[in-house]
């Protein structure tokens, strides 16, 4: 019985290690596609510096229409045959680009579309997931559920860059997606064999989605702690994509780096993550988690800025990005104490709401945030675009500092 389960027991918990063996899978999957998609846009279809944005927008537009519905979703219905329904959509789809790709008819408006319609379905999977976890395990290891669903996607991001810059220059960018599609047929099946039952949510007497939606809204900025995290991941999103969406193409355009070696460089980055998530819990008890959600987003936003300093011959390039990539070591760490910090305040009944709202405003800024980077990019050049982006990331954690965040030694309701 989870119940009976001693700390460190979900090593012990067959459905948890279900659930983990899928996702180690689909998170290994997924960054390829991270860096094949891009790719295959750059050195399959020759993309501009501008759609590039409109293809890092584009995985997250639709977001802004189905973030909220999501969360409604995920606290009426049961979480399971969401995520396995939002698995084989995405196998589906990602399996279209190869396929496209081999009758030559792939262009940048398929690459639109997959990337809009898989983050549909992201989106879902996400906030259904984040809802489930709390009803699979029990309180006193949620931190430890998240620690280890994060050292996953942090051991994918030491072995997939690399991997996919070889797969890439072996059977093109376009055939390396395949690997990702059968990466969530394997998630999908990993929580169909589940065994453990999964409560039906509540539901309202006559619910009603848009009262749903505003009653996840309302509380998510109703608390000060809820409400900090949500300014912070609005800001923090907007800015961060004006990096994300131009890096492939200022590492392989201007800085000359060839596929192979950027996938060796983000691969520091992960297994800086890998650490990074080994490391959280530990991290809290020592420092308080106020403390350590604070200033895992100050070293985050410090190693932004190295990125468009990169200059010089390929060489020394590579070392500005490849150091840049170790302050990656903060990822986890918050991403692992914000969830838990988030799961444990929200109230149950609400918390696929809560969690779509934060979702609605990481993913839903991206579209703005790839747009204004684009457009600036165009105008005053990738290296100041990706400076301006720096600066207002690292900013983003003043939300965090003027709060009741900065006061917390430990989840509310553990003793």
């Amino acid at each position: 019985m989870l119940g009976t389960v001693r700390p460190r027991g979900l090593w012990r918990d067959p459905d948890f290690l279900k659930l983990w063996t899928g996702q180690t899978v689909s998170q290994m999957g997924s960054w390829i596609s991270r860096i094949a998609l891009p790719l295959t846009a750059v050195l399959i279809l020759g993309a501009s510096p501008f759609q590039m944005g409109l293809l890092s927008g584009a995985d997250a537009a639709a977001v802004l229409v189905f973030g909220l519905i999501a969360g409604a979703w995920a606290d009426r219905l049961r979480r399971r045959p969401i995520l396995i329904g939002a698995d084989l959509g995405r196998l589906v789809l990602l399996g279209t680009v190869p396929l496209a790709s081999a009758w030559h008819r792939l262009s940048m408006g398929h690459l639109y579309l997959v990337a809009a319609a898989s983050s549909i379905l992201t989106v879902f999977f996400d906030v259904s997931y984040q809802t489930y976890l709390p009803s699979l395990v029990t309180r006193e290891h949620i931190v430890e559920g998240n620690s280890k669903l994060t050292l996953t996607q942090s051991l994918a991001e030491v072995v997939a860059p690399g991997l996919t810059g070889v797969l890439v220059q072996w059977i093109t960018a376009p055939m390396a997606i395949l690997f990702d599609a059968f990466s969530f047929f394997c998630s999908a099946l990993s929580i169909w064999l589940i065994r453990k039952p999964e409560p039906l949510p509540e539901r309202a007497p006559q619910p009603h989605i848009g009262r749903e939606i505003a009653e996840g809204l309302s509380e998510s900025w109703r608390d000060p702690i809820l409400r900090a995290l949500l300014q912070r991941t609005a800001t923090a999103s907007f800015f961060m994509v004006f990096i994300g969406a131009l890096y492939m193409v200022f590492a392989i355009r201007e800085l000359g780096l060839s596929a192979a070696l950027l996938g060796a460089i983000i691969s520091v980055g992960g297994a800086c993550s890998l650490g990074g998530a080994l490391a959280a819990e530990r991290l809290v008890l020592r420092f308080g988690l106020g403390r350590i959600l604070i200033g895992s987003a100050i070293v985050a936003g410090t190693g932004s800025l190295l990125i468009p300093l990169a200059h010089g011959p390929a060489g020394v390039c590579a070392a500005f990005l490849a150091v840049a990539q170790l302050f990656d070591v903060a990822w986890p760490v918050y991403n692992i104490n914000e969830l838990s910090l988030r799961q444990s305040i929200a109230p149950p009944q609400l918390l696929g709401r809560v969690n779509s709202a934060m979702h609605l405003l990481f993913r839903g800024l991206l579209p703005l945030g790839s747009l204004a980077g684009g457009i600036l990019a165009q105008g005053i050049g990738m290296r100041l675009t990706m400076f301006a982006g720096s600066i207002g990331f690292l900013l983003s954690t003043l939300w965090l500092v003027f709060s009741p965040i900065r006061r917390l030694r430990q989840l509310p309701g553990l003793v």
